[in-house]
């Protein structure tokens, strides 16, 4: 995830967004203010939402020089502890992929250590990938001997016509340009070729529930929060029609729990140890979580989910 650090996409300024990023008439209405819970600083951020499409942007996003203090190695560890790194986690992905193409040319659009890549049979498909850091990606070209490009996603350099496959999976939403991306994905792909996305569901029940102490708004790392509708009429203004889009369900219970209650203790004096340098937790502790996760989680998780949609988008679209 360091390729994030510089944000993809980041041929921007980060001057305000007041109308509509993807050109809806209607005025952006106020959607929260909120600071990053994750490192626990001071400074809020604004999330505006179009009444029409119901895409949120970050209003003022910081600049791309200055991303990189809202990532750092913090970041990294939060995301390999997820299982970015094992061949497992993308197993399913790799099957329903296959359900629409089965081989050929496929990009990963931030790449990062080729974890994603690796997971695809390479007696099929010919790797490639983008990522922003260069250490990054001589990794994943070790790892999987993917072709990678180094630099913004805008400033590569592929033929038209040229993939069977286009992959984004979590880096849509940290991008300043995700419009401009999708339409370059476009010209990018075969005609039958699919572009395939996973990205957090701003229209979810855990974002009702949570509000802004939901883990999966990573405020200010995440410039756009996008609806299966919203990501509909992106795809749509470039070209692309629409094979699939459903959500999953995923909480993040715990993460945005931990949010909730390192305010709440804050507001009466007590500073807890941020998300980001909190220390592993010892053995009593994870037989106590484990037997959290094993009994009340699953039913809390179930109580929130009744209150709305679900929370990872899942997208495939095709070039006609």
């Amino acid at each position: 995830m360091e390729a994030l650090a510089n944000a993809l996409g980041a041929a921007s300024n980060s001057s305000a967004t007041r109308s509509c990023p993807t050109g809806c008439d209607a005025a952006p209405v106020l959607l929260l203010r909120a600071p990053d819970y994750f490192h626990d600083r001071p400074e809020l951020y604004t999330l505006l939402r179009c009444p029409d499409c119901s895409l949120v942007w970050l209003d003022s996003p910081p600049v791309p020089a200055d991303m990189g203090r809202h990532y750092g190695a913090a970041y990294d560890r939060a995301i390999s502890s997820t299982g970015e790194a094992t061949i497992e986690r993308w197993r399913g992905r790799c099957a329903t992929i296959a359900k629409h193409k089965q081989g050929g040319r496929v990009l990963d659009l931030g790449c990062s250590s080729g974890s994603f890549l690796s997971a695809l049979p390479r007696d099929r498909w010919q790797l490639f990938g983008i990522e922003m850091s260069p250490q990054v990606a001589e990794r994943a070209r070790a790892r999987c001997g993917a072709s990678v490009f180094v630099g913004d996603i805008l400033d590569a350099r592929f033929p038209a016509n040229y993939f069977d496959a286009v992959t984004c999976i979590h880096v849509f939403e940290h991008l300043y340009k995700p419009k401009e991306v999708l339409s370059k994905v476009a010209e990018w792909l075969k005609p039958g070729g699919i572009f395939y996305t996973l990205m957090p569901n701003i229209d979810s029940a855990a974002f009702l529930f949570f509000k802004s102490y939901w883990y999966a708004l990573e405020l200010p790392r995440h410039l756009f929060h996008f609806s299966p509708r919203s990501l509909g009429r992106v795809a749509d203004l470039v070209g692309l029609k629409t094979l699939s889009l459903k959500t999953e369900r995923q909480i993040f219970f715990e993460s945005s729990s931990r949010y909730v209650l390192n305010d709440a203790l804050r507001r009466v004096g007590i500073h807890r140890v941020p998300a980001a340098t909190a220390p592993p937790v010892g053995l009593p502790f994870r037989i106590v979580r484990k037997a959290f996760r094993l009994t009340l989680l699953p039913i809390l998780e179930a109580s929130i989910g009744l209150g709305g949609d679900k929370e990872i988008i899942e997208g495939i679209f095709q070039k006609q």
